[in-house]
């Protein structure tokens, strides 16, 4: 059996704590069934936005007409943008035989199990390790549906394999993913409807900004929203779907040539087994960490979708997770960030922060937030005692002259001291917008103040941003 001082398993984010354990000289072993990079530049955020500029470009085309800029479609090259994706997606992977050849690391390419203490079976080798990082990541979730079992369909996985543009898709699901792939396939040609289980898409949303989601997509497609798919079979080639409306039990029936099946992430314990190394996991298997990234076992962390949704399921929010849990299991930073900020080791533990995580939707309309919901942010406050302010994409140079009669901001703040707790936009680059209050969010005591401040271009699209704080009210 071969020891090491670390193991990490996953080789998306995990690939930091590589790369902090072997700058400190630590012999690291690294169990990852390959290509490197994880879910994120394999099978998610890379693969996902190449593909989705190009519907971004063709939806431009399609809108021109609203400039006095007559212009259409001729066609579409769906293999060529697919073959594109699938290149620079290879391109990256290239990288993995240099991984192979650097010293004090070993790379298992295979799916292991823990066989106990510290102890993890890959490709039939023991090895064992001083400290473990678990990063074994998530899944596509299957539902329960009945008869799809027996009907091929396509996941967020199997989708990037497409060779040809089906010609009408159901998609079940109504999140991130779904409305991102919806865009998508509708943009490319493909006849889209949704069947959404939840009252609105993208739930975690604020209700003004999912609802306007719905209008907006609902212009491109057919979108089922508190709908619950009941049975899927294959009739003739065609796929049809029996989807039953939750208040009023009335069925729907629907047909596509392909579904996509996009209801979610599910994790990947049952396979990496870590309650044979004492690791307690929750009811749905994500594995249980504190405020540290420490799991209940000594010595074993664990961060990213590993630890599942009630946490944030975002790849820049794993890469946060990894610096804190380095930093929590050895009490230093890399050596170029201890350069960077002063200081090296420190003893004391620290609790990750997620008062201002910053996320998006790159749907059409893009839709970003950073912070609370309103209601988030009322059950922790209390009535009264927040400002909220909206602004129109609309009432801005850039906005009218941009024709977003529809995007806006929305600002959350506490009254009292005028921190902000949240923000949310829907509209073109509402994930560029976003960043200017993540930022601020950040810095200081977290004000308004900076915004006030701060001169914005004019006519920028950033005006949106500024002229909110003139319409504050309470509530």
């Amino acid at each position: 059996m071969e020891k090491f001082d670390v193991m990490v398993i996953g080789a998306g984010s995990g690939e930091i704590i590589v790369d902090y354990a072997l700058s400190h000289g630590m012999k690291v072993a690294l169990i990852e069934r390959g290509p490197l990079g994880g879910t994120c530049a394999n099978r998610g955020c890379i693969p996902s936005k190449i593909l989705l500029y190009p519907a971004d470009v063709a939806e431009m085309v399609r809108n021109a007409k609203k400039f006095g800029i007559k212009a259409k479609i001729e066609s579409i090259d769906f293999k060529g943008i697919m073959d594109r994706m699938r290149g620079i997606v290879a391109e990256d992977q290239k990288r993995d035989h240099y991984v192979k050849q650097i010293p004090n690391l070993k790379w298992y390419k295979g799916i292991g199990e823990f066989v106990g203490d510290y102890t993890l079976k890959v490709n039939g080798t023991k090895i064992k390790a001083d400290a473990v990082f678990l990063v074994s990541g998530a899944r596509p979730y299957i539902p329960p549906i009945e008869g799809l079992d027996n009907v091929d369909y396509l996941t967020s996985i199997t989708i990037l394999e497409l060779e040809e543009l089906p010609k009408s898709t159901i998609i079940v699901g109504g999140g991130y993913i779904a409305c991102e792939y919806a865009h998508f396939l509708s943009s490319m040609g493909s006849k889209v409807t949704i069947v959404q289980r939840a009252t609105r898409l993208v739930k975690e949303q604020e209700p003004e900004i999912s609802g306007l989601l719905k209008s907006e997509m609902g212009k491109k497609m057919d979108v089922f929203t508190g709908y619950e798919v009941k049975s899927v079979s294959d009739q003739g080639g065609l796929k049809e779907v029996i989807a039953e409306e939750k208040d009023t039990g009335k069925e729907s029936r629907l047909s596509a040539d392909a579904i996509l099946i996009a209801a979610g992430r599910r994790s990947n314990s049952d396979l990496l087994k870590p309650e044979k190394t004492g690791v307690e996991m929750d009811a749905k298997g994500w594995i249980k960490v504190n405020e540290y990234f420490e799991t209940n076992k000594e010595r074993i962390w664990a961060f990213g979708d590993a630890i599942g949704p009630r946490y944030y399921m975002f790849k820049h929010v794993a890469n946060y997770e990894a610096r804190v849990a380095w930093y929590n299991a050895h009490g230093t930073l890399h050596p170029e960030e201890a350069h960077r900020h002063g200081h090296g080791d420190h003893a004391t533990k620290v609790a990750a922060d997620y008062h201002a995580v910053p996320w998006a939707v790159f749907s059409n309309p893009e839709i970003a937030a950073v912070g609370l919901t309103q209601q988030q942010a009322k059950e922790q406050f209390g009535a009264g005692k927040l400002l909220i302010a909206k602004q129109h994409y609309k009432d801005t140079a850039k906005g009218e002259a941009m024709h977003e009669p529809a995007g806006f901001v929305k600002l959350i703040v506490e009254k009292e001291k005028q921190k902000i707790l949240g923000a949310h936009i829907v509209g073109a680059h509402a994930s560029i917008l976003i960043q200017e209050i993540t930022n601020i969010m950040n810095c200081g005591d977290g004000t308004i103040l900076p915004l006030y401040q701060a001169m914005h271009i004019h006519p920028a699209l950033s005006e949106v941003v500024s002229y909110a704080l003139g319409n504050f009210q309470e509530a």
